[in-house]
């Protein structure tokens, strides 16, 4: 298999040497990679030349499905005229502005300051020594706890790590850090009490964050992080009235609010950013994936004023604001998300999502009768089929039974590239896709869930 870097073939060793992320690496050797050679639109395509659709984005990133050249040439470009530069000590280059000021010009609420870096894991680590050092700036050296959710997904640093929510990201790496604090997972069909409607659910779960921050201490809590909709925990969409009673409880008691804009930023959720879609008032923003569409590493975090005033007369203090990544804006990546952005104006793509939106959640909405699924659920151009044991008691597959990978697989082998977490399946294609493309996508899952149900005699 040759490669376009050196024509080299690629053999079996050469594919052992890798250390595969969010793999059983035990049984890897045993399943053996499935290599991906080329892309092209909604579809990538393995060494043999099958075709598969990219049901996720491939990490919920490539907004712009791929093989657009327009983003090449802009890379190429800019590796021609200043393949690096940094903007550390009072030094930038001219697409790293361009694109903060772009940036801050789209911010749905006003912000001050951009910061760029790498990976939203470096974004949601910045923001959280943001945190901390804004407190020790105004202060209150005690107001350092973080709030974040069960389900949350907020990078896998050992700082963010410790914010996400999910076990497999924490166990046998001696994670969560002290300071971190845990709230209500605002998932509504799996944690609502019976008969409780959306509404007082909400309600619930913000009293409940009142109550952690009154046990804890006001004067101890400094921030609160959340995903506008939880990607990575399950694409759980929150109910009516979340976010609004949320932002309340942490307006009372002077807490900031991180809207982690990873994967809902860009016109995933059928907005440019998902803080529009459910009316939140973030005082950090971090964004990163659709930003480039994933063609190039970046990610930014925008701060407001309230945060930005305290921490630059703290840096004046002590001489220094010591924090920044070497790749952080890297222009090569700073021109490609400029391009990004432009495609996303030009091509209107906030009016092909509402075109094609409804079509993929309807398409979702149609397996509520399945044997196998107990819920779907979703918003614009993000979805989630959630499996369940049982559809009148909701009961879920016993974890050993590894449902959803199970269907996950056979979706892979009838040509679909799909994500399992636990037993919800993820939807985030492209949102270049076509109303078609969707068609076909769901087709070719439901014969693999089709294939599943009879295969596991529960039928």
């Amino acid at each position: 298999m040759p490669t376009r870097a050196s024509n080299r073939t690629i053999t079996e060793k050469d594919v052992d040497s890798v250390l595969h992320p969010y793999t059983n690496l035990k049984r890897h050797p045993e399943v053996g990679p499935l290599v991906i050679t080329r892309g092209k639109g909604v579809r990538v395509y393995d060494e043999a030349g099958k075709d598969y659709i990219e049901g996720l984005a491939g990490l919920w990133c490539t907004s712009l499905g791929w093989g657009e050249e327009r983003l090449v040439e802009a890379a190429a470009r800019q590796m021609r005229t200043l393949p690096f530069y940094h903007l550390f000590s009072h030094k930038t280059h001219d697409v790293g502005v361009e694109l903060c000021a772009r940036l801050l010009e789209m911010a749905p609420v006003p912000m001050s300051k951009v910061f760029l870096a790498g990976s939203g894991s470096e974004a949601n680590d910045t923001a959280i020594k943001l945190i901390h050092y804004r407190s020790n700036a105004l202060g209150l050296p005690h107001k350092k706890k973080i709030i974040a959710r069960e389900k949350a997904y907020h990078g896998v640093t050992v700082a963010t790590a410790s914010l996400t929510g999910l076990v497999n990201n924490q166990r046998s790496f001696d994670l969560p850090i002290p300071g971190v604090l845990r709230a209500g997972c605002p998932h509504h069909y799996r944690f609502a009490r019976q008969g409780e409607s959306e509404e007082d659910f909400s309600s619930r779960l913000a009293a409940e964050l009142e109550a952690l921050i009154l046990a804890e201490g006001p004067d101890t809590v400094a921030a609160f992080f959340a995903e506008p909709v939880m990607g990575a925990g399950g694409v759980i969409v929150p109910p009516a009235g979340y976010f609004p009673k949320i932002q309340a409880v942490l307006d009372r008691y002077d807490i900031l609010l991180v809207v982690d804009e990873v994967i809902c930023g860009f016109g995933r959720t059928g907005k440019m950013f998902g803080t529009e879609t459910f009316g939140i008032r973030p005082d950090m923003m971090t964004l990163a994936k659709g930003l480039s569409s994933g063609y190039a590493p970046i990610s930014a975090l925008m701060v407001n004023e309230r945060v930005y005033g305290p921490v630059a007369e703290e840096s004046g203090r002590i001489g220094v604001f010591g924090h920044g990544y070497t790749y952080g804006g890297h222009p090569v990546s700073a021109a490609v998300a400029l391009e990004t952005l432009n495609i996303y104006a030009e091509r209107d793509i906030l009016a092909h999502i509402a075109k094609v939106g409804p079509v993929l959640q309807e398409g979702l909405g149609s397996f509520r009768d399945h044997p196998l699924v107990g819920e779907a659920r979703g918003i614009g151009l993000i979805g989630a089929l959630e499996l369940v044991a049982d559809k009148t008691s909701r009961a879920p597959f016993p974890p050993e039974r590894t449902m959803g990978a199970k269907v996950v697989a056979r979706a892979q082998d009838k040509g679909v590239i799909l994500r399992a977490m636990g037993d919800a399946i993820a939807f985030a294609p492209p949102l270049i896709i076509t109303e078609a493309e969707i068609g076909d996508m769901l087709r070719r899952f439901k014969a693999a869930l089709d294939e599943a149900h009879g295969a596991l005699g529960l039928g």
